[in-house]
Formats: C-alpha cells, structure tokens, sequence
C-alpha cells in the first residue's frame, strides 16, 4: 500500500530503476474550474521509482529531470529523465541508488549546469556514520556517451557539516554548488553549504550554520534562489524570532566570506509560518513564497516580501488558504506566466489530494485567488509536495508523490 508521507524536513524515508517506456493519458479532474491537466508519467514504485518528491526542472531539448525517492534496482531511489515524443514521454533512469556511498532517498529533485551534468542530493547513505543508514550526500552525474556516472562530491557526517539534505541546489555562473541542511551543523539545526569545483575535485565548506535565533532554524526544502549579483535567498523552516520561520539573504564579503541578514521573522497565525517552499522574484524584486502551516485559517498562506528605501522589508499575506476546496498546506515553489499570474500547489485539500492555485494580480496591489486544478487521485496525481516548471510557452510540469496509474506518484502537465 502506498504511504503518505510528510516533507522530508518532518520525516523522512526510502528509494531506485532502467529505461522504461512511460504511461501516458488525461485522468478527468475532481472539481476542476477551467484549463487542462493530464497525467504524462506514472511511477510503479519499482523499476520505474516511486513517491517523485521532486521539483522538475528542463534542458534546452524539452526533456524533464527529476527524481524519486523509492524503488529503483536497489529501492534507494532513482534520477530520471523524461523525453517526449510521437507515442508518449518515455523514461531514461540516469542513476539507481544502492544506499551505500552513492546514497538513497533522493529528495527535492535535481539541477542542470550550463554543460548539461546533474546535481542533486540524497537524504541517506554515504560513509557518514553520524547518523542511521547514512548522513547523506551531495552528487554529480556527468555523462559520456550515453553512460551516466555518479560522482559523490560531498559525504555529510552529521557532524558541522550537516545532515540529511533534502532538497535541491543551487548553481552558480562558476559552477558552484549551494545547498542547505535540515540538521546537523555547529548548532544541530541545519546549515547552508557551498561546493567549489577546484581542479579535479571539489571543496566543501559551511557558510553558515543555523542557530536557531534571528537567523532561524532548519534549512527549508525549497532550493536557494540566485540574484544577478550572486546573492542568495532563502527560508528557514522554523526558529527565528516568533518560532514560525525567518527570510533571509545570504552575501559574500569582499573578503570571501558569507553574511546571512534575516529579511522578514515570520510571526504566525493570522501571519503565516513554517515556509518550505524556494523564493520567488517578480520583475520588480519582490519575493513571493508559500507556507505550510499558519495563515489566517492556521493551513497555510501566500506571502510577499518587498524591499522599502529604508532598509527593511515589507511583509504581507496576500491569500490565506483554507482547506476546501482551495487547498492547504503548500509546500511548493511559485511560478509565474507571462500575464504576471502565479501558479503553485498546495499539499493538501481542495477534493482531498491536493490542488494547483492561481493567484491573478487586480491591479491595485491585491490579487484573487482560484482553484485551477484539484486532483483526484489515481490514475489521476495526489498530493503535489512540489511546484511546478514553466516550459516558456504557457505549459506547466509537476510531480506528485501518489496517484498515477499504480499511485505510486506521476508527472502531469498543466496548461491554464
């Protein structure tokens, strides 16, 4: 039976697969209001993986990379890639993790370099002995001639280092790697990390370890998002001032080092908490986010965050979800369409299994909020733990972690 699970910040757990031809076909949705939303991958929780946490993201081509927590040859989880052609999407499985030095269960999906190599991070195995079954790791795949390698470029100990990671990176034009932890560390509450590519192998070193006070607590599970200056931004999970979650921004000095300043202290309920979701920036340079509990109906919210001349930031909830039919507890990244509207998942809710939500910008600084798709469950998707992707021509890409032909977890597309 499939389980359910938590993101992977609450709990964590399992996962591995070869090239397989994909399932495809449009599953009707439960109380859909409008657009169209079609299962184009189901996963089977064996050979062809299981419970897709994942973000997606796409090359040049149009193909879609993710990964999957479970099955695989060795049910440690798998890196997949997704090729659509005349008969369908079909699945290229690019690594199947053993649970041993390469890792298992990887979370949060992957991220592409300029040359097309993989990276991404697996919450379990490696050497690390700080930890049951392993600390993790932090991965490359590079491919030649058709053959995919791993490289393990980090093994967490558990120790000042981190553990657990479990969401996706961050590359920068140099080709360094930023990532976060949700525990471990100096101060056992996570960290944020950067990778160097030097020579023929890399450096690792902590960039800031989080403490659990103004500057938060847990690294979240969305990735960190890069401004043009090489400037990071991000969410803790929880700690900070009022114990609901901390924004922040992440600088490099002239002198080579790191300088984390907390944007916004989340309050809680009726402000909303616990973001896990990646930042969002408008053409203007206002952040926009999601949170998984909190709001005004305490399941969640909406936020942006927008920079004043005096220095601070300004917070404010621009939708508080409230379980039916708009859906609760998002977890996921927000994306927007070249009209300016946003487009986001909430975990839970709407006809019970999730739903895909639209927030469309009234001109007058608010913005109305509409259910665009509420999943129905298998053979439809359930419980999308993760935004979408836009392909650039007002198409959409998902995971979701249940549902698909087996419920063992299906990529759908979405068009508005």
């Amino acid at each position: 039976m499939a389980r359910t699970r938590r993101p992977r910040s609450m709990t964590l757990t399992a996962t591995t697969a070869l090239v397989v031809a994909a399932m495809t076909g449009g599953h009707p949705a439960a109380a859909a209001t409008r657009a169209t939303t079609s299962v184009i991958f189901s996963f089977d929780g064996s050979s062809l993986g299981g419970y897709p946490d994942s973000d997606l993201v796409m090359d040049a081509a149009g193909n879609l990379y993710g990964s999957a927590v479970e099955g695989g040859t060795a049910n440690g989880g798998v890196v997949f890639e997704l090729t659509s052609g005349p008969s369908g999407w079909t699945q290229t499985i690019l690594h199947n993790f053993t649970g041993e030095l390469d890792g298992a269960e990887p979370y949060g999906g992957v991220t592409l370099d300029a040359r097309g190599n993989v990276y991404g991070t697996a919450v379990t195995g490696g050497t690390g002995g700080g930890c049951e079954g392993g600390c993790g790791v932090l991965y490359e795949l590079t491919q030649s001639g058709g053959l995919w390698t791993e490289n393990v470029i980090h093994t967490f100990t558990g120790g000042a280092d981190g553990s657990g990671p479990g969401g996706g990176v961050t590359i920068d034009a140099s080709g360094n790697v930023f990532g976060t932890t949700p525990t471990g560390g100096s101060f056992g509450l996570g960290v944020i990390y950067e990778a160097s590519p030097k020579g023929a192998g890399w450096t690792f070193r902590v960039i800031h370890p989080f403490t659990g006070g103004r500057d938060g607590a847990t690294g979240a599970k969305g990735r960190l998002t890069l401004d043009a200056r090489g400037t990071l931004y991000g969410v803790a999970t929880a700690g900070g001032q009022y114990g609901s979650g901390v924004a922040y921004r992440l600088a490099e000095t002239p002198g080579g080092k790191w300088r984390l300043k907390a944007l916004y202290q989340f309050q809680g309920e009726p402000d909303v908490g616990f973001p896990y979701g990646a930042l969002a920036f408008d053409a203007k340079g206002n952040l926009f986010g999601t949170s998984y509990y909190d709001g005004a109906n305490e399941v969640g919210g909406v936020y942006e965050l927008s920079p004043t001349p005096s220095g601070p930031w300004k917070e404010r909830v621009l939708y508080s979800f409230a379980g039916s039919p708009d859906g609760a507890s998002s977890i996921s990244g927000l994306v927007f369409d070249a009209a300016g509207n946003m487009y986001g998942t909430t975990s839970e809710g709407g006809a019970g299994k999730g739903t895909i939500f639209e927030l469309s910008p009234n001109g007058d600084g608010t913005w109305t909020e509409s259910v665009a798709y509420s999943f129905a469950g298998a053979p439809d998707g359930a419980f999308p733990y993760d935004g979408m992707l836009g392909d650039g021509v007002g198409n959409f890409f998902g995971a979701t972690v249940h549902g698909g032909t087996d419920d063992e977890g299906a990529v759908y597309q979405f068009t508005p």
